[in-house]
């Protein structure tokens, strides 16, 4: 569910020159709450929220349940008071992911194979190779929003630019169920009509930093030289993008292979708790679940972070990269537990001495992921030590692997609380 700012205003015909203008960035509508909608006709016209339970957040909300000012990420307690009518639904992630999957494959990737999926309602497309059939980049948009609605009973937006960050934004501004196209020569101007939070990157700190220096709109943002962004921002890096941004000038180009970054696994917890253990068991669980999901999908992964909200609801994170790329929760669980301590400045080793602060959720992320085949993991001093004295040649950190492995099949066929490994 998109909270990027919108203008009316944006919402215009902006010309009708196509030329150059072959990247399209669809975006599904109020998605999670249009396909409940979809598969229970019912709830149509009735305010729709997915997200249930008292500590749970907004994940995503219909149209009818926005007028109410209900945002995703907001707290689920929050929505009910705001629009008690409200049909509060669950989130059922393994359907959105189907129907996401079979929209891509079935509408969007016969238009062209240079679609690269960014999130599981979203994703752009090069149509530059497309031309030669469809003749223009709108006839390739109308006919995608018409599919989608025709075979899912669900709406897309769709932008059309010169290049993604246009493209974007202007799918954004064409919501709901709408199409903009914005031609080449008036990308600048188009994005410059922009307050700050338009730009991909701009978040609320930053967006704070750069009013202090006087710039409140992306027209204010063109006005500096790269070297006042440099001075503003602090990283040259974000200098040039926002300088490019602040013209309409994006270089990224459409990636069709998408690549796994990360995966995660957090909870909000029903109660806030300084209690460790309670902590510990909660990164545990989360732990067996990454470790699962990376041996069925082939991974290792490289970096792991722990991930706490506070009752205040602010975030603190920490990561730590491993000696070795791992899949095994007998791996990842020891960091994590370090990682809780350091981010706590928690001194000792005693599982019961309490946290100094009330946390509300936990998590857990890993990153820096490679293929389990093509990964190369070189055994430790204390590994060879260990296989030279044992028969078999084996290391406590294979056999529990291969335990964890071995348990993957069990909870497949008995369900994921059928069994788990002590670590």
């Amino acid at each position: 569910m998109s909270t990027a700012p919108r203008l009316a205003a944006a919402k215009r015909d902006w010309g009708h020159d196509e030329s150059g203008c072959t990247v399209l960035h669809i975006d599904m509508d109020a998605f999670y709450a249009s396909l409940e909608v979809a598969r229970q006709p019912e709830l149509k016209g009735k305010p729709v929220v997915i997200g249930t339970g008292p500590r749970s957040v907004v994940s995503a909300a219909n149209y009818e349940a926005r007028r109410y000012g209900i945002n995703s990420a907001m707290p689920s307690a929050r929505a009910r008071q705001l629009c008690p009518n409200a049909v509060f639904l669950p989130v059922d992630i393994r359907y959105y992911r189907k129907v996401s999957q079979s929209i891509m494959r079935d509408v969007f990737l016969t238009v062209t194979d240079r679609f690269e999926q960014v999130s599981v309602d979203e994703g752009y497309m090069d149509v530059s190779g497309a031309l030669l059939r469809w003749g223009k980049p709108s006839a390739i948009g109308a006919w995608i929003r018409h599919e989608v609605e025709r075979r899912f009973h669900v709406t897309c937006s769709v932008g059309i630019a010169a290049n993604k960050l246009v493209a974007k934004i202007a799918s954004t501004n064409a919501k709901p169920n709408g199409m903009l196209l914005i031609p080449s020569s008036r990308s600048a101007e188009f994005v410059q009509m922009m307050p700050l939070r338009s730009i991909p990157g701009i978040g609320p700190k930053l967006e704070q930093r750069l009013n202090t220096w006087g710039i409140a709109s992306v027209a204010d943002l063109s006005q500096l030289s790269m070297e006042q962004l440099t001075q503003a921002t602090g990283s040259p890096a974000n200098a040039r993008h926002l300088w490019m941004a602040s013209r309409g000038m994006d270089d990224r180009i459409v990636t069709p292979t998408h690549v796994e970054k990360s995966i995660g696994s957090e909870e909000t917890l029903l109660e806030d708790t300084t209690d460790q253990r309670i902590a510990c068991q909660q990164l545990r669980e989360s732990c067996n679940t990454i470790a699962r999901s990376l041996r069925n999908r082939g991974f290792m992964a490289r970096t792991v972070t722990v991930k706490l909200r506070f009752t205040d609801l602010r975030y603190r994170t920490r990561s730590c990269t491993l000696g070795q790329p791992a899949d095994a929760a007998s791996t990842l669980y020891p960091t994590c537990v370090t990682l809780l301590h350091a981010m706590l400045d928690m001194r000792g080793d005693d599982a019961t001495q309490p946290l100094p602060r009330p946390v509300r959720l936990i998590g857990v992320s890993v990153s820096g992921l490679t293929e389990a085949n093509n990964t190369a993991i070189q055994p430790s001093l204390d590994d060879l030590l260990e296989e030279h004295g044992r028969t078999d040649e084996t290391t406590t950190s294979n056999r529990l692997r291969a335990a964890e492995a071995a348990l993957d099949a069990v909870r497949s066929k008995y369900g994921n609380q059928a069994a788990n490994l002590g670590i």
